[in-house]
């Protein structure tokens, strides 16, 4: 492999739009992709891939480079003497020694927080929190992530999207246990296919995929997504509920209820209301009124860090302190919209029982007109992504 200049300057652009500028990864690299429409598969796969590889390796490579601050041609150059690839005589690479990164890469090895990358504080409270499993986990979050489809009921059976992507020349295969999902047998860029433009299927994690399930909705029911966002999780009950019923999708932020109404078309789903949520009357309207109600509340989002690893860089102690406030609220505030009788999903993307079954906990041992029914958890080392949910019943 052949280090090219215009290739390499836009990874870097990237890793100073994500650690200078605070921006979202998947974000940086999407806008810099389009921004040169020459580049071909090759490069555009080049850029994409180190630039997330440095970003999850940033600790890792600052100690083998001993770069100084954000020297980001230094953490390239390291990236590429450690993935054997020739370096150029540019003058960004000219102070790295390869025998010198081997040597510091090797030694760092040794040290877990700085073999796995992550900050001081994030493998302190993993391992606290975890105990021993928290060094197998964390392993894992380290992995690329896999890409995972979710049918469209709605349109298409499984058997059949499978069919028309291999049509497309988009190899898949099934996965056991979960009966909508189809897994990439190799990365590409899905999105540009007739299939999704269809709205044949929607690109879910397949541990995500358990939690509208989970909720146990069935046609006709009166269901309230209560934390939405651009609507994954309402698109995949909307089609276990076959269209019937309604779906109250609320958020309090209106560009990504704008994405879910946008993806909502798409997919044929026609049982949806979109309600922003303007302040508590919103809420208060709605008591009593819903059989099922899901709250896939905002999270540390430790469960997802493969998929998004610039996070852990921007995480902080305090943040997940405010975060766990937040949950319990909407727990406390939006529990009573579910009937007497009905049925709740409290659901994160974390793998922390501080936000997960700890905060289930909290809520019940002050709400006794609630019980818990059934919990179930997806680590990362399974392959998937890192969620928990428990269902909880409404008895008065």
């Amino acid at each position: 492999m052949k280090l090219h200049r215009s290739t390499s300057e836009a990874v870097i652009q990237v890793l100073d739009s994500i650690f200078r500028e605070n921006r979202y990864a998947d974000k940086v690299i999407e806008k810099t992709l389009k921004s040169n429409p020459r580049w071909g598969a090759r490069d555009r796969r080049f850029i994409a891939e180190t630039s997330y590889d440095v970003v999850r390796w940033y600790r890792l490579l600052k100690n083998a480079t001993d770069a100084k601050g954000d020297d980001f041609w230094k953490l390239l150059g390291g990236w590429c003497i450690l993935h054997e690839i020739d370096l150029p005589s540019w003058d960004e690479f000219r102070t790295l020694n390869r025998q010198q990164v081997k040597r510091n890469y090797d030694e760092a090895l040794e040290t877990r927080k700085i073999r796995e990358s992550v900050p001081d504080w994030l493998d302190d409270m993993g391992e606290r929190e975890l105990g021993d499993r928290w060094e197998k986990e964390l392993k894992a979050l380290n992995e690329e992530a896999q890409v995972v489809l979710r049918t469209n009921t709605l349109k298409i059976s499984k058997q059949e999207l499978q069919q028309q992507l291999e049509d497309e020349e988009v190899m898949t295969s099934l996965i056991v246990g979960f009966p909508d999902a189809l897994l990439l047998n190799q990365r590409q860029n899905v999105f540009g296919t007739q299939a999704f433009k269809d709205g044949l299927f929607e690109v879910q994690d397949a541990a995500s995929q358990y939690i509208a399930p989970f909720l146990r909705v069935e046609p006709g029911m009166r269901v309230i997504d209560a934390c939405a966002g651009a609507g994954g999780k309402t698109l995949h009950l909307a089609a276990l509920m076959k269209n019937k019923g309604k779906i109250i999708s609320m958020d309090v932020e209106q560009f990504k209820l704008d994405e879910l109404q946008k993806r909502a078309r798409r997919a044929g789903v026609s049982n949806v209301e979109i309600r922003f949520i303007e302040s508590s009357k919103t809420i208060k309207r709605l008591e009593n009124t819903a059989d099922r109600l899901l709250l896939d509340v905002p999270c540390s989002g430790l469960g997802v860090l493969r998929r998004n690893p610039d996070a852990k860089w921007k995480l902080s102690e305090e943040f997940i302190g405010k975060v766990k406030e937040l949950q319990q609220n909407i727990l406390k505030d939006y529990c009573d919209m579910v009937k007497p009788g009905g049925l709740i999903v409290y659901s994160t993307c974390s793998i922390l029982p501080s936000e997960n079954e700890k905060q289930v906990g909290l809520f019940l041992a002050e709400n006794k007109r609630f019980e818990l029914t059934d919990q179930k958890q997806s680590m990362p080392s399974s392959g998937f992504d890192g969620f928990y949910m428990a269902l909880i019943k409404r008895i008065s």
